[in-house]
């Protein structure tokens, strides 16, 4: 992918900033870098800064709560004997059906091994193979176990148990917390990217625990805020996956791209207590099959590879089988495994079903297809940049072009980590070259900004949480698996009217702000999905069900000043 393009400037009908919202900023910090996000790819990226600088770390929530520390399945690395860089490579490629960046997958395929190696001597602990009855353990990387997963042609997936993304987060952050230098704020969304003559200059947030506005001035920032999972009223994502880092890049010029492709997974619990629980994918890597209401299993007639199709194919295939019957959920079988197989291999979905009464090794398990990961997101270069110096991203919320119309299984950790290094190693460079005589003409230009009056009345608590149900649930109806112009339609002429009544009104707290960035990040992807008129990865219209090489194997972007 080439540089991205030079951040769009701001018209008049572009969205209003949070940053005037009528409060002059409590405190103003001087920082060198602000990273917000505290999943994996944030965390990786401060600990691949150099040690000297003074980074803050920003999360909406506590420093635990991220879309990684949920994921399950593992990070796809090529560590067998018969798998290679190349083959990740290809498998990818597939996946992605058509518009992945192959220069940027060869990135991270080629770059896996080491970041897997750097996080094991950090402490981080995967699963391993047996140790052989004869000779020595093999040593590093080489003595990890490997399995499948959806659309990988080998065993390339280092898991632990089935928490692998809680693993990776606790081990990295406790080191983290131990650098002197960084300072962790919490429960703080950051409201605005501050940006000047092209550059970026820090960031506004909004601290909950105080109600203060606050700047944090930075020469660097990096966004690692995840996707935008909370648009959708069924998601695998945490309530905090609302898309702000997006927004506020968006709003500050930046391109967003393939916002049209969200990813469903296939299996998550289908039970009245709960609806968001993720039943790895890894489970039918190790056999699991799909069955309807019936029992009938039902892949084979959907894919030649049945449950190991890529995920958007089980997606869709799942609500097809659904709707065929009229029913409201599926069953996973993996009882042909035995109750010590599956206490071992899956220890946290086991006992989170069994909670729920269902025991994997004797009930089928009810699922259904859920929202689980957004491949669209900020554009950025192979290095993270986004276009305006010093502001990079990396993670579900960039788009590089890795993923293309559809992820592959098990990469998205892994995207995390290679960029988050490559970001980290960058950093020195960016801040060599800065000018710190500016930052006093900073801090005063954007102060003059915060301290301007805002007289539009506010909305109550519960409007707005009920606004924020009816918006995830008309995505989920209109924008979902399956789409067609004429209900996409009719979510933009929703959108639009929800638009202009929260314009109308000032937003108050975090939830205020959350409720404005998702339905901002709505109306962008509706725009996308009418736009791109043919089926592709985990964008399929019913009026156009084709894939259509001749005039869709492109990005689309949305900038500043574009009709939504």
């Amino acid at each position: 992918m080439n540089a991205p393009d030079a951040p769009a400037p701001a018209s008049a009908s572009a969205p209003a900033p949070f940053l005037a919202a009528g409060r002059r900023p409590s405190s103003v910090e001087r920082h060198d870098v602000v990273v917000v996000g505290s999943g994996i790819a944030g965390v990786y990226t401060v600990l691949n800064a150099p040690e000297a600088l003074d980074v803050a770390l920003v999360t909406k929530e506590t420093l635990d709560i991220s879309n990684s520390s949920l994921a399950q399945g593992g990070i796809a690395v090529s560590l067998g004997r018969d798998d290679s860089p190349e083959l990740h490579l290809q498998d990818t490629l597939y996946a992605g059906a058509g518009l992945c960046d192959e220069d940027v997958v060869r990135v991270l395929v080629n770059e896996a091994r080491p970041v897997i190696q750097d996080i094991c001597t950090l402490g981080v602990d995967f699963d391993r193979k047996e140790r052989p009855a004869a000779g020595p353990a093999p040593e590093g990387v080489a003595q990890l176990a490997l399995n499948r997963e959806a659309a990988h042609s080998q065993n390339r997936i280092i898991h632990a148990g089935d928490t692998t993304g809680k693993e990776v987060c606790d081990k990295l952050t406790a080191v983290l917390l131990r650098r002197p230098r960084v300072h962790v704020r919490e429960r703080t969304i950051v409201l605005d990217l501050l940006v000047r003559d092209g550059a970026c200059c820090g960031v506004s947030v909004f601290d909950e625990s105080t109600g203060e506005v606050r700047l944090l001035l930075a020469d660097v920032v990096v966004c690692a805020t995840g996707g935008y999972g909370q648009m959708y009223a069924n998601t695998t994502n945490p309530a905090v996956a609302t898309g702000d880092g997006a927004c506020f890049a968006y709003r500050a010029g930046v391109p967003l791209m393939d916002l049209e492709f969200v990813q469903f997974h296939p299996t998550v619990l289908h039970h009245p207590q709960n609806t968001t629980f993720l039943i790895s994918e890894a489970v039918r890597g190790e056999g699991a099959l799909l069955r309807n209401l019936r029992g009938e299993r039902f892949m084979p007639d959907y894919h030649e590879m049945a449950e190991l199709a890529p995920r958007d194919v089980v997606s869709r295939s799942i609500f097809a089988e659904m709707n065929r019957h009229g029913d409201d959920h599926a069953w996973l079988d993996i009882t042909a495994r035995s109750r010590e197989d599956l206490q071992a291999r899956f220890p946290n979905i086991y006992r989170t079903c069994l909670g729920y009464g269902i025991d994997m090794a004797k009930d089928f398990v009810p699922i259904a297809p859920a929202e689980h990961y957004c491949m669209g997101g900020i554009r950025t270069d192979v290095f993270g940049r986004t276009g305006i110096a010093g502001f990079y991203a990396c993670g579900e919320a960039a788009c590089n072009g890795i993923h293309g119309a559809n992820r592959l299984a098990s990469n998205s950790l892994l995207e995390g980590l290679v960029f988050g290094r490559r970001i980290g190693q960058e950093i020195t460079e960016v801040l060599a070259r800065r000018d710190r005589r500016r930052h006093a003409h900073d801090e005063r230009h954007f102060t003059r900004l915060l301290d301007v009056p805002d007289p539009r009345p506010t909305l109550s608590p519960w409007e707005e949480e009920g606004l924020r149900a009816q918006l995830r649930r008309t995505m989920t109806d209109k924008v979902g698996i399956v789409r067609t112009r004429a209900g996409m339609e009719e979510a933009r002429a929703w959108l639009d009217a929800l638009s202009a009544r929260l314009d109308a009104h000032r937003p108050v707290g975090v939830h205020g702000y959350e409720l404005r960035n998702l339905v901002l990040l709505a109306r962008l992807t509706v725009g996308c999905a009418l736009a791109r008129e043919e089926s592709r990865g985990a964008h399929f219209r019913a009026d156009f069900p084709k894939t259509d090489d001749a005039r869709w194997v492109m990005h689309q972007t949305r900038r500043l000043g574009d009709p939504l």
